[in-house]
């Protein structure tokens, strides 16, 4: 990116990966609306910024339409256009409920946020980014390592985030035409509330029970950086960040 004034919204801003990146992205000179479910989290994340005047809290729930377009024309109202949407919020369900046990519910849950909340955005993202001069800008998905492939008992956040996967083809196929490149970066156990368990120990594919590494979601923060200054001419489809030593390539 070249321009003097560069404006980014992230979706589930308000604690773990994309608290750190939009505090990556904050530090590194975007204006950032940080969006999520609660608005006090995300208060408290830009008061850890060194540029708490850059950045603008905006309540949502990513999985209802009303609420995506309010987010999109708040971006609009207090910066003038869109560069980026880092397209990140999601959930999962309970740990450990096991697929025969997991309900409609549980699983509707998963897919409203992780695959209809993301389209959502996505679609959005497009209509602000067509419209906008410059035309265009940049959507990164978190897709997440279970994109690639799965852990036992994770069957709804596993499909939904297959499927970000397929947003993410069909949307850099048919935002080419509107100057808008879309990518993908899959996370793998990054250091967060939510990976708390894994350094006590999580059920592997073998039926054990082991400590797995992590990284520190920082490097999230420089991997989504480096994602977003690409010149518009390029992009990243694809990135896996990873702590190194994780169980993934191979057989574990």
């Amino acid at each position: 990116m070249t321009d003097a004034l560069k404006i980014a919204v992230v979706t589930g801003a308000g604690s773990g990966i994309g608290e750190a990146a939009a505090l990556a992205l904050l530090a590194d000179g975007w204006r950032v609306v940080l969006a999520g479910r609660r608005l006090q989290p995300l208060l408290d994340a830009i008061a850890r910024s060194q540029v708490p005047e850059h950045a603008l809290a905006c309540p949502a729930d990513v999985s209802q339409e009303v609420d995506v377009i309010a987010l999109f024309d708040a971006a609009l109202q207090a910066f003038g256009r869109v560069d980026l949407l880092f397209n990140n919020a999601g959930t999962s369900a309970p740990p450990g409920v096991m697929l025969e046990d997991l309900t409609l519910a549980q699983w509707q849950t998963v897919v409203d946020v992780n695959l209809t909340g993301m389209f959502l955005c996505l679609r959005q993202a497009f209509r602000v980014m067509k419209a906008q001069l410059p035309i265009g800008g940049r959507i990164i998905n978190n897709g997440s390592i279970s994109a690639t492939t799965p852990r036992p008992n994770s069957i709804a956040y596993t499909a939904t985030k297959h499927a970000v996967t397929g947003l993410t083809k069909t949307a850099s196929l048919d935002g080419r035409k509107y100057n808008i490149a879309v990518g993908q970066i899959d996370i793998g156990n990054a250091a967060t509330d939510m990976t708390k368990h894994m350094r006590s120990g999580i059920l592997q594919a073998n039926g054990t029970v082991a400590i797995e590494p992590v990284m520190d979601v920082s490097v999230v923060g420089q991997s989504l950086v480096y994602m977003a200054n690409l010149p518009l001419s390029a992009n990243v489809m694809f990135h896996t960040v990873m702590a190194t030593r994780m169980p993934f390539a191979g057989r574990g």
